[in-house]
């Protein structure tokens, strides 16, 4: 990709340049007929295979950067079917008396930084094979038949490295495989596109099970929605594996990877982190390792604490602190903002509180962030509900103690509206079952004013008896500018003999 955006600013560059000595009324004709005679050559030398393919990463059978499944957390069903599959590959001569048919390409699908690159690099580690990679958008030209031309090359090279490096097996891997296999007959007037897809699904129908080299092709998306029908039918894309985002468990081993090689405090608990972090993908958890260790070198620690994973969390969250500062009164709304929210959200569940802080970050003057109770999948109308309070207790918290709400509540009541639609589609408010496609908006518009005016009456009800002891954690948010979970509860929600005060759904 990086070199064919550099051929794209060369080509303006000389047309720029070629036009001012013009211009200047130079005869410009001999420098143009050079300039086609040079290309013709490359042209023809890239057709040819003489010059190595844009993009193209020859790697041997010990695999990329000796990548194996075991340096892979998170991903265990991924990686068992994945196995399956290559099993037929490294077992070829057992499937063969049972008459199974090797697979001729496996599709990996998922949200992206899961993993599916790595996946695709530890397959040629573990079936001893030569990797070639490469993207999507490396077949795709302006100049017509040249996709089609680099495709018949790939297979081609995977072939002749191979056969230089004795081997009997080669992966090819294709990264953002919907640039090349999307639909055919989107791309109105550019033929390319669907030149390009015809000649890879010719190679893969001419993948034959006794070829002295047996390829196997691996691909990459995160949109297979978009790729065209017959790329995904059996015989080409045999296999496709989902490599989803983590689990809790899953998010434990891939910290352990990742720490492996930093120094970590003995009260550092990677299984309170990955509570914390649900919804983190495989690069998220990376970074975050990695931002830990950047935040303990600032400050001259030779281990990695607790706090360091914290401030990570947050910066990988919403981003890095910002330098601007509110003025006093902006700080105190921030403040008294972020404490609704909180209250309420310990009130309906204990302990929920992770952090609270207004320290701007990224396009957050301040935030409150929770620890999950879980990894959750499905949600009920009591959780739902519960949701909704918490995003709306902001605005009211400031209603409360301030006396009017703020434009900061703004992205609040957008998650609170996309939340109540959720009840509303989910068939779990008063219209019962109904068509998305078919409701009126006048009647979905009422159902949502409801539902969203029912939860604002109940976190007034829920806030108002705490009016006092918000704005005394105000003021020590004002002073410290940052809260943790257990010091919140302390300030707000203990009683005299220190039990929680909680409040049923």
């Amino acid at each position: 990709m990086k070199n064919k955006v550099i051929k794209e600013i060369g080509l303006g560059a000389g047309i720029g340049i070629l036009g001012f000595l013009v211009w200047k009324g130079y005869d410009v004709l001999p420098l143009v007929f050079m300039i086609g005679f040079f290309a013709a050559i490359y042209f023809f030398a890239e057709s040819r295979g003489l010059i190595r393919p844009v993009g193209l990463q020859e790697v041997g059978g010990k695999g990329p950067a000796g990548v194996i499944f075991n340096d892979i957390g998170g991903q265990d069903s991924a990686i068992k079917e994945l196995k399956e599959a290559l099993d037929f590959i490294k077992n070829y001569e057992q499937i063969k008396k049972l008459g199974i048919r090797p697979l001729k390409g496996i599709l990996l699908t998922g949200p992206p930084g899961t993993g599916k690159t790595l996946l695709a690099k530890a397959a040629a580690t573990y079936t001893d094979a030569v990797f070639i990679a490469t993207s999507g958008s490396e077949f795709i030209e302006m100049y017509a038949g040249v996709g089609a031309q680099r495709v018949r090359r790939l297979f081609k090279t995977a072939r002749e490295t191979a056969a230089k490096q004795n081997k009997n097996n080669a992966i090819i891997f294709i990264d953002e495989i919907d640039v090349l296999g999307g639909r055919r007959g989107q791309h109105s007037g550019h033929m390319e596109y669907d030149q390009t897809l015809n000649q890879l699904l010719v190679e893969m129908d001419g993948m034959k099970t006794d070829d002295s080299v047996k390829i196997l092709l691996v691909a990459a998306t995160n949109r297979a929605d978009m790729l065209d029908p017959a790329l995904m039918r059996p015989g080409r894309f045999d296999r496709h594996v989902k490599v989803d985002l983590p689990c809790k468990e899953g998010r434990e081993q891939i910290l352990q990877i990742h720490t492996r090689n930093k120094p970590i405090a003995k009260d550092v608990r990677l299984k309170d982190i990955a509570r914390e972090t649900f919804g983190f993908s495989g690069a998220h958890l990376e970074s975050l390792a990695n931002e830990a260790a950047i935040y303990a070198f600032r400050e001259g620690e030779k281990e990695i604490k607790p706090h360091h994973f914290k401030e990570a969390i947050d910066k990988v969250i919403m981003g890095e602190k910002l330098d601007k500062r509110p003025n006093a009164d902006e700080l105190k709304r921030v403040a008294v903002h972020e404490t609704g929210h909180a209250l309420v959200s310990e009130m309906f569940r204990p302990g929920s509180v992770s952090t609270l802080t207004i320290s701007p970050r990224g396009n957050a003057l301040g935030y409150m962030r929770q620890t999950p109770e879980d990894d959750t999948y499905l949600y009920t109308k009591e959780y739902l509900e519960n949701q909704i309070c918490i995003m709306l207790a902001g605005a009211l918290a400031e209603e409360l103690i301030l006396n009017s709400r703020s434009t900061g509540a703004s992205n609040d009541f957008e998650q609170a509206v996309h939340l109540a639609k959720k009840i509303v589609f989910a068939g779990m408010s008063s219209l019962g079952i109904i068509s998305e496609d078919s409701l009126p908006q006048g009647k979905m518009h009422d159902e949502i004013t409801r539902i969203l005016q029912e939860q604002e009456n109940r976190v007034r009800e829920t806030i108002e008896p705490y009016k006092e002891k918000i704005i005394r954690a105000v003021n020590v948010l004002l002073e410290e500018e940052r809260l943790t979970g257990s010091d919140f509860r302390k300030l707000v929600l203990a009683r005299e003999n220190n039990e929680l005060v909680s409040v049923s759904g």
